[in-house]
């Protein structure tokens, strides 16, 4: 699973990161999320201001972003909270990277249903280009997690690259992701099935079928 050790504190780090400061857009964009939340609990705020803050180090790096030791002294300022209760949040949840990663974050989902549909495959597909669990590929470009449900379990085994969601994989169908975004182009999101539009069955719904062309109304029909 992710490892949740935070990345080291030096002064390399201290230096890129230390000044760390709200671009225009996101400090309008931090005012509107901190005035969602009544007088007193601004420090609920926490959790997408994390979020926002590691969209800016994404975009500053060309990576999906990460959450430097500094920037959440940051936040930690911003909010008037104690570090410590930042570092919390930020090491509690796997959605918050808290060491660098590479351009695409590629995290597979290992939880049951996935393992049963051949996660393990995906997984050998990601090591046999060379990726390694918590580790970046040593051109940059992809940083390998495993991960707990993401809920796409009727579309397994699926993985999340960045934000984009890959479903019903198999390693052939992986590398051409991978390969795609290695060449700069986006892929198809949600499922790589060419017989499914979303989860519903191959060869069509069984049940609720009128719904196919139209919203139709079952209730008279109960």
């Amino acid at each position: 699973m992710a490892d949740r050790s935070p990345h080291p504190d030096t002064p390399e780090l201290r230096e890129r990161w230390g000044n760390f400061a709200w671009t225009p857009d996101n400090a309008a964009k931090a005012k509107e999320i901190v005035a969602r939340y009544p007088e007193g609990r601004q420090r609920s705020a926490v959790m997408p201001l994390l979020f926002l803050a590691q969209y800016q180090v994404g975009a500053e790096t060309s990576t999906q972003g990460w959450l430097p030791l500094p920037v959440m002294e940051f936040i930690a300022r911003e909010l008037d909270m104690p570090v410590i209760r930042v570092l919390e949040v930020a090491t509690f949840y796997t959605m918050y990277n808290i060491a660098p990663v590479g351009r695409f974050h590629v995290q597979v989902c290992g939880t049951t249903p996935c393992m049963l549909r051949g996660s393990d495959a995906i997984l050998d597909a990601c090591y046999e280009r060379g990726m390694k669990k918590g580790h970046t590929t040593e051109d940059g470009l992809f940083t390998l997690t495993e991960v707990e449900c993401m809920g796409n379990c009727a579309s397994a085994p699926m993985v999340q690259i960045n934000d984009a969601n890959y479903e019903d994989l198999t390693p052939e169908r992986l590398n051409h992701v991978l390969d795609e975004l290695a060449a700069g182009r986006f892929p198809k999101e949600g499922t790589q099935d060419p017989a499914r539009h979303t989860v519903e069955p191959v060869g069509g719904p069984t049940t609720l079928t009128a719904m196919v062309g139209e919203n139709h109304d079952y209730r008279g029909e109960w």
